[in-house]
């Protein structure tokens, strides 16, 4: 199996290549820019598989595909970003998000394999996921969560919590009277759920509320340490791969 990789930033390139070695993939191409990518493209046999950052450092990866015709299937790597992923979910194989974890990485490869013997091909319809990054549909996002309290179930409105965050397998969401609560929903799906200008996803485990940021302070290996208003069960610290967009967000 042919495998390349598209990623402007290098480590997170690299730190993908030995991911996939462990899982006796090789990927011996590595492409850093839409430039880069289309040169290669035309000299070269397209590969059997595509790990695809969006953003690349001379443009959108779509740029690639308005250019070249490619055949290949894709599995997008990207930071968060929640019409792009309502998109991707679409057409594509699959989306990791970033920092990528090695159980989504191992799930997304093997899609990828399962569909091999059907020989179906992935057909990504790049300008309807161009349009709705650059125009997004108006959509409804949840207002309010229902938890259970006993025998009892409690609505929690959206204004009420902090933070969404996941522990021993659970997602619980904690609340502005620094109260937990366990909910139904996986952070995953919680992508879809959560209106993006008032909630991130600063990491693998957490969400936090814009409204509930009461500091922000440098840590270790280039990432932000967050201090919310009343959580302090855990360290909240910003990825160090999505500290750029986290600033981007604040804003």
């Amino acid at each position: 199996m042919k495998v390349i990789i598209i990623e402007d930033e290098k480590p997170s390139a690299r730190r993908l290549q030995r991911m996939l070695k462990t899982l006796n993939i090789e990927a011996e191409t590595m492409l850093h820019s839409v430039e880069e990518a289309v040169n290669w493209f035309q000299e070269n046999a397209h590969p059997d598989l595509i790990f695809l950052d969006i953003q690349l450092s001379d443009g959108l990866s779509f740029e690639i595909f308005e250019t070249i015709e490619i055949k290949s299937a894709v599995i997008f790597t990207t930071a968060y970003d929640e019409y792009a992923l309502q998109a991707f979910k679409l057409n594509s194989i699959d989306y990791l998000l970033k920092p990528i974890d090695e159980d989504d990485l191992e799930t997304a490869v093997k899609k990828y394999q399962e569909r091999l013997p059907k020989k179906q091909a992935v057909t990504l319809d790049f300008n309807d996921i161009k349009k709705l990054l650059v125009n997004p549909i108006d959509r409804e996002y949840k207002k309010r969560f229902s938890v259970k309290v006993g025998q009892h179930l409690k609505l929690i409105n959206i204004d009420e919590i902090e933070c969404f965050y996941s522990e021993n397998k659970g997602t619980y969401l904690h609340t502005t009277d620094n109260r937990n609560y366990l909910i139904d929903s996986t952070l995953e799906q919680l992508e879809e759920a959560l209106e993006p200008h008032t909630f991130f996803r600063i990491n693998r485990k957490f969400f936090v509320n814009i409204n509930a940021i009461k500091d922000m302070v440098s840590y270790t290996n280039s990432r932000l340490q967050i201090k919310l208003n009343s959580y302090s069960e855990q360290d909240v610290i910003v990825a160090r791969e999505r500290v750029k967009d986290f600033k981007l967000w604040l804003e």
